[in-house]
């Protein structure tokens, strides 16, 4: 398997950078992660939160509070991705995608 296939074996799936870039910012609890994804089901959330977990690229603290408290950060290895978000921003942002109406078509 080749670096990218592995690569994107981690984080290729559907919201898991909008995840980690939801995480750059510092540990965040579930619902703060929900809100800046948007209209996005919490049991996807979930979901893409475990996988990044098992990957290590995640972490998840408990906190033996009433009500419960779970926050998830980056770890050292998930910060790694900040320059690979950051460049997908910029390529994302340039003019031909805002003249694209639909992707695959520019």
């Amino acid at each position: 398997m080749s670096e990218l296939a592995r690569a994107m074996e981690l984080v290729g799936n559907k919201w898991a950078l909008h995840i980690v870039d939801s995480l750059l910012g510092g540990p965040r609890r579930f619902t703060e992660i929900e809100r800046s994804l948007g209209d996005v089901n919490p049991k996807l959330i979930t979901v893409r939160l475990r996988e990044l977990e098992a990957a290590g690229l995640v972490s998840r603290r408990a906190y033996a509070e009433v009500p419960p408290r779970v926050e998830y950060a980056l770890t050292e290895w998930g910060r790694e991705l900040r320059p690979t978000i950051a460049a997908l921003r910029r390529f994302g942002g340039r003019g031909r995608f805002a003249r694209t109406k639909h992707l695959g078509r520019a």
